[in-house]
């Protein structure tokens, strides 16, 4: 079994203050990985982090997500790089230090876009990293784009690319972020309602409830997050996708498939 796991950048990092990490639960969700292999050794976990006020805050300022010129000044590309990793190294070192063999891959020295979306990514290592029962991590992070110079590949595209090649095809996939999918967004109505599951006969009216996300982010917020794991599940009829919050236990309840009426669980049929 392969699960895929997305730390949101909202809950890892203050997203309303440049380069805040949110340490004490980026160690919570280590050793709740850690917990969850120790109770299915058979588990390969493939994990993913955003980019929170790290990456996200220079990608806006320069401009990365919406192309750069061949004759630009590119230093805010190397900046928001260095910032992904940075924040990277604090997600990597967590999980060794919960006993998890993680090993981080930095997406951009293997991968190309083309028109702002995921063209080509050599995922030869990170295959490898899973025979070996290593945790690969990765990250969203900045691309050299054939069409617009630059560009911004979400962890969600990461993933959802992973999620297409049959070595990798996941049994289950845990986005930790939001607290779940909402009729409207919570902040604002406070009488919204938490979607419990997400399947053919409400997808529609889902999507057309979802919004963006809450701080920066230049990688289009919850509705995107829905439209892409929802192509996903319709893929791969047997995948599972949590979409919950951070709460004590849950990811590692998830990661089991134990999660029961907590968040909002995506299925196809």
């Amino acid at each position: 079994m392969i699960a895929f796991v997305k730390f949101g950048g909202s809950i890892i990092t203050d997203k309303t203050q440049q380069e805040r990490a949110d340490v004490e639960t980026v160690r919570r969700l280590a050793g709740e990985v850690r917990q969850a292999l120790d109770a299915a050794p058979e588990m390969r976990i493939i994990i993913g982090h955003g980019s929170g006020s790290f990456g996200h805050v220079y990608a806006q300022r320069y401009g990365i997500h919406c192309g750069l010129p061949p004759d630009a000044d590119w230093m805010g590309f190397a900046l928001t790089s260095a910032a992904a990793l940075r924040l990277n190294r604090i997600v990597v070192d967590a999980l060794l230090a919960a006993g998890v063999p993680a090993l981080a891959l930095q997406p951009s020295t293997t991968l190309v876009a083309r028109g702002g979306q995921l063209a080509r990514w050599d995922t030869d290592a990170l295959e490898r990293a899973l025979q070996h029962r290593l945790v690969p991590v990765v990250h969203g992070d900045v691309a050299f784009d054939e069409i617009q110079g630059s560009a911004i590949i979400s962890t969600e595209q990461l993933l959802a690319h992973l999620a297409t090649l049959p070595a990798l095809r996941p049994t289950r996939i845990v986005l930790v972020g939001e607290s779940g999918v909402y009729t409207a967004d919570p902040r604002s109505h406070p009488h919204a309602e938490r979607i419990a599951r997400i399947d053919r006969r409400n997808i529609a009216d889902v999507l057309a409830g979802t919004g963006g996300s809450h701080g920066i982010d230049v990688t289009g917020g919850m509705r995107s997050k829905v439209e892409l794991m929802w192509r996903l599940a319709q893929a791969i009829p047997s995948l599972q996708v949590y979409l919950i919050g951070p709460a004590p236990g849950l990811l590692c309840r998830a990661l089991l498939g134990e999660a029961v009426e907590e968040g909002t669980v995506m299925v196809a049929d």
